[in-house]
């Protein structure tokens, strides 16, 4: 058992129809970690993954009083099936980067990284572009970060999937994430934007000490960048 874990995890069973996506798993992760889930396609890493963030609730635990919970930075997410009505204090702390970028193709680089900030601003900010200063200026700086500022004024969908993905993670920026997410952020890109993603996250845990789990196939990435290795089968 870690020390005051950052996120742990609780004998998490998750089961579709009669497929086990999760069979009481259970992880401590401290802060700082970078940590990488591997397994093959159907092993439980993306389920694992959203559920930590309550994306995903998972199934009473299996065993007793301390099964099926999830707690972030201290606070429950969930428990038992259901989804804490705190996991919002958890969210905003917690930046979810997604295999397929999950940005508005039809917003600017900009703006797409400036909704980051929702979670401190009013909503009508957001859905008029009408950003403070303080946002416009840690959109340009985590743009910069990330090494995508020039593109910062293009639509997203005419960015390549590199320069989409560098744009997630600076959108984790502005959110002023403690904890990123990374659910398979490679998977989709040629093997010069994926090491450059990878490079990125590992940067943003050395320099920055943010909690890094990510979600991947190459065994090959998760053992040059990442603390510790998991690897999933079958929801175990």
């Amino acid at each position: 058992m870690m020390s005051d874990p950052v996120l742990s995890i609780r004998a998490a069973s998750k089961t579709f129809g009669s497929r086990r996506a999760l069979d009481a798993v259970s992880l401590d992760v401290s802060r700082g970690e970078m940590i990488a889930l591997i397994g093959p396609s159907g092993s439980g890493k993306s389920t694992l993954l959203r559920s930590i963030d309550g994306l995903q609730t998972i199934d009473e635990g299996l065993k007793g009083e301390d099964g099926g919970v999830i707690t972030a930075f201290g606070g429950p997410v969930q428990a038992r099936g259901k989804v804490s009505d705190q996991v919002r204090k958890a969210r905003v702390r917690i930046g979810f980067i997604a295999q397929q970028f999950n940005l508005v193709g039809r917003l600017s680089l900009f703006s797409n990284v400036a909704l980051g900030s929702l979670g401190r601003i009013p909503f009508w900010r957001g859905v008029f572009g009408a950003w403070p200063a303080e946002t416009k200026a840690a959109t340009m700086a985590a743009l910069h970060r990330v090494g995508v500022s020039d593109y910062a004024a293009q639509r997203a969908n005419t960015l390549s999937g590199g320069q989409q993905q560098r744009g997630a993670i600076a959108r984790a920026l502005v959110q002023k994430a403690k904890i990123i997410l990374a659910d398979e952020p490679v998977a989709s890109l040629d093997p010069v934007s994926a090491r450059k993603v990878m490079e990125i996250l590992r940067d943003l845990n050395k320099s920055d000490g943010l909690t890094v789990v990510v979600t991947l196939h190459q065994v090959d990435y998760a053992l040059r960048y990442c603390d510790r290795v998991i690897a999933l089968k079958a929801g175990l």
